[in-house]
């Protein structure tokens, strides 16, 4: 009954894996789309103004921020499989995910990235608005609990 229930919970953990990395390649073809549209845009406004290149840096970084979505994404997927379906696949040196404290400390650290790149693209957007100061503080707030989060972990691994 129990071997039962483990094989059944791999198979569950299997859908997940397929869903994310569907999710990750959904959003990445997004992404490069948005590029391409971004540049022929700038291109059909032609001339070199300050506004177009506002209107292009702000277009470039939120498909940057859905490129950083899409690696989230990439990651669960290959975390999950690595932790539920098969351990011993291969996975990059830089991805090294024996536990779930792994595959969260990477999802922290992209989620970190995402919120920087959130920050910035508002900076480009509202230059000089007070009411940036506001989401700074916010966000600064969010990163150093995120941070606090994954130097908890790091340190209960060692």
């Amino acid at each position: 009954m129990l071997q039962r229930t483990v094989t059944l919970g791999r198979y569950v953990a299997f859908v997940a894996v397929v869903a994310a990395l569907a999710a990750s390649v959904a959003l990445i073809l997004y992404g490069a789309a948005v590029v391409a549209e971004v540049i022929f845009s700038a291109i059909k406004q032609g001339g070199f103004q300050l506004q177009s290149g506002k209107t292009l840096a702000v277009g470039l970084i939120e498909a940057i921020d859905v490129f950083l979505i899409a690696i989230v994404a990439l990651v669960t997927g290959l975390g999950l499989h690595r932790l539920f379906v098969d351990e011993a696949v291969p996975l990059p040196r830089w991805l090294k995910i024996d536990d779930l404290e792994d595959l969260k400390g990477y999802l922290v650290s992209i989620v970190i990235a995402v919120l920087a790149v959130l920050f910035l693209r508002q900076s480009v957007e509202r230059a000089g608005d007070l009411d940036l100061l506001s989401l700074a503080v916010a966000l600064a707030l969010m990163i150093a609990v995120l941070v606090f989060f994954l130097s908890r972990g790091i340190g209960r691994k060692e």
